[in-house]
């Protein structure tokens, strides 16, 4: 399995951790988050090395930690099966035996051009590793990051209402998003 901290790769990098309250109004104790979460294969093309290397630290990441909360599904835990259909992102989630709870739709057109920016600064950074000085690639990584949390803030937003999550686990789904947007 990787090692989340010294095999974080551009797509996914450690971030301080940020926890919400595990507790319902009752007190009783819940369990808002994801426990299995799966690709949808079909949706998936090929993939280099690079991205199946950051496909697997972000679920690995996810699962060691995150906060999952989708309205009207109780208290978790959670599986969830990640898709794109018809230009939308798709969260299947469900419980851990495999009972369906809700399916949660989100457009992807307002992630394209993050995404596509995304990309494009993750191959300059693949590129700069190999033949950059560290001050050109701590440069670029900077801008990646910057890209990164801009994009998991969006996906934040647009989960809004639907399913709450922090920041970790935003960013952990946008590398994910991501995965899914690359096509053979």
């Amino acid at each position: 399995m990787p090692n989340k901290v010294d095999d974080a790769g551009p797509m996914e990098q450690d971030q301080p951790s940020v926890t919400g309250d595990m507790s319902d109004r009752e007190g009783a104790a819940v369990d808002h988050r994801i426990v299995d979460i799966v690709l949808d294969e079909l949706t998936v093309g090929r993939r280099s090395a690079e991205v199946e290397h950051e496909r697997a630290v972000a679920i690995y990441d996810l699962l060691e930690e995150n906060r999952f909360k989708p309205s009207g599904c109780g208290s978790g835990p959670y599986r969830v099966v990640l898709s794109i259909e018809d230009n939308r992102l798709i969260f299947d989630i469900g419980t851990p035996d495999g009972q369906r709870l809700d399916r949660v739709p989100l457009p992807v057109l307002p992630f394209r051009k993050t995404v596509k920016e995304y990309f494009l600064i993750c191959e300059s950074y693949y590129d700069a590793i190999k033949h950059a000085p560290p001050s050109r690639i701590e440069a670029i990584d900077m801008g990646r990051r910057g890209l990164h949390n801009e994009g998991s803030e969006l996906l934040r937003e647009r989960l809004a209402g639907r399913i709450e999550i922090d920041h970790n686990t935003a960013r952990r789904l946008f590398t994910l998003l991501c995965v899914l947007h690359i096509r053979s």
